[in-house]
């Protein structure tokens, strides 16, 4: 009955969504509603990955949140190589990607809103809206200094440059990650990312990443996390001490050292495993047999518990940012571990990420029941590796082992049978992103607004053009 509730109040008569799009002088001097725009990004959730967590959440014949939004379209996902010439790349990142739906302007990958080559900041719709007296909020299952939420506050040439003490040649076992010595206080540059978030104007800022902002703000002894508080900013620590914060204060939420931990897990923390072929099949393709993984079964993942989930972020962001607002609000929350989980072949940890969108959706579409000029949009910012496959193959007839070439995870549903996710981009530790359209779900203030198929960097335009920011 609750879904079915939050879904009338989406799908509200295709007047009152063309009537939020107007924007008719009141001669009466009555005082507009305030408007407001929730964008939620699953990271890496394309069509794939829907289908799996519906499947598994809901049935084969069940329907998810998402898939009663009245308004549903695809962007196409761009990007651009990391040089003046615009030269095409045609699978993105987060960072590249967050940054066309934060300023409406393609980059390359692994830039935080600043454009390719020539490394000049791009303004942001949080910049554009705080500027416009709009309150503003970043919510997020991920590190809040990670390359989503980074995108929407802050400027810096490589999205690992996290905090202070990561900015010159950053490396990872000896491999160089990237370096942001132009960023650099020194050089006149805006700093780190976690400097950058403690120093904005970002009204509400909810996840993971405590440990960048502990380190000094360069050239001080002071710690980021002190700069935050010095800002004017709230500083949280747990889900007690979120559940008791006030209404009116700027929040700085930080529940975990890194990103938060995910819902779900693989059994004993199982994976996606290689299908184990016979000597007889080393020998010729067509002879022997193949072993497959064992079936696994989802459970809760343990360091989940006591952390806030992301549709409790999501009710706290709402209810500060709207507390005595009369003008309206922007609000970016992103569900981050889809992606991160399926890098890393692991399935429970998507499906249960997946699984806070949707109770996160649902908080989104209650609050704009009761604000209709509020303005949701659900989207991903790239495609990602997992892909359903049979559990029994096509081609079992014939005589010959069949298998996939890449890593399968065989899950146990709860509606009794078993779903086979494949991963196979590549032979590295870690999955890559893939470059298909991802979609666009939106709730009534959508019909007629988003069109069916549009551009990614078009989504910063129609949140602009909503907020009038022009």
């Amino acid at each position: 009955m609750i879904r079915g509730a939050l879904l009338a109040a989406a799908m509200l008569p295709l007047t009152l969504a063309a009537s939020t799009q107007d924007t008719t002088v009141d001669v009466t001097g009555a005082q507009p509603a305030p408007r407001n725009v929730i964008l939620i990004i699953g990271d890496g959730m394309d069509d794939q990955q829907i289908t799996i967590a519906r499947n598994y959440l809901k049935g084969m014949e069940g329907e998810l949140l998402l898939d009663g939004l009245p308004m549903r379209g695809v962007a196409q996902v761009l990007a651009y190589a990391d040089t003046t010439s615009k030269t095409p790349v045609y699978v993105a990142d987060s960072a590249n990607t967050a940054t066309s739906m934060a300023t409406g302007e393609i980059t390359s990958r692994g830039r935080i809103s600043t454009s390719p080559g020539d490394d000049q900041d791009i303004t942001t719709i949080i910049e554009l809206a705080e500027q416009a007296g709009y309150r503003t909020g970043l919510v997020t299952t991920s590190s809040v200094t990670d390359a989503t939420p980074a995108a929407f506050a802050a400027h810096i040439s490589v999205r690992v440059c996290e905090n202070p003490d990561a900015m010159v040649q950053v490396t990872y076992r000896d491999i160089l990650l990237g370096d942001c010595s132009n960023d650099l206080k020194a050089n006149g540059g805006p700093g780190s990312i976690a400097e950058q978030l403690a120093v904005s104007g970002v009204d509400v800022i909810l996840g993971g990443g405590m440990k960048h902002f502990e380190p000094n703000v360069e050239g001080s002894n002071q710690s980021v996390l002190a700069l935050a508080e010095e800002s004017g900013f709230t500083t949280l620590n747990s889900r007690d001490a979120l559940a008791a914060s006030a209404p009116d204060q700027r929040l700085l939420g930080l529940f975990a050292p890194s990103h938060l931990p995910v819902r779900l897990r693989g059994e004993n923390g199982r994976e996606a495993e290689a299908p184990e072929p016979s000597v007889l099949n080393s020998v010729h393709r067509y002879l022997g047999d193949v072993e497959q993984p064992a079936v696994m079964n989802c459970e809760p993942e343990p360091a989940f518990e006591g952390t806030p989930s992301l549709q409790q972020m999501t009710d706290i962001a709402l209810r500060n940012l709207s507390h005595k607002n009369d003008k309206g609000f922007f609000l970016m929350i992103e569900s981050a571990s889809i992606d991160k989980k399926a890098h890393e072949r692991k399935p429970c940890g998507s499906i249960g990420e997946l699984e806070q969108l949707e109770e996160a959706l649902a908080s989104a579409l209650a609050f704009s029941a009761t604000q209709p000029d509020t303005l949701v949009l659900v989207t991903a910012d790239h495609s990602q590796a997992a892909q359903l496959i049979p559990y029994e193959s096509l081609f079992a007839r014939y005589p010959i082992p069949t298998f996939s070439p890449g890593k399968v995870a065989r899950i146990r549903t709860p509606e009794g049978s078993v779903m086979v996710v494949n991963y196979a981009t590549t032979n590295f530790v870690m999955e890559e992103h893939t470059g298909a359209n991802v979609p666009v779900f939106g709730n009534a203030a959508a019909v007629g607004y988003v069109a069916p198929y549009i551009r990614q960097p078009e989504l910063f335009d129609l949140m602009r053009d909503y907020l009038d920011l022009n």
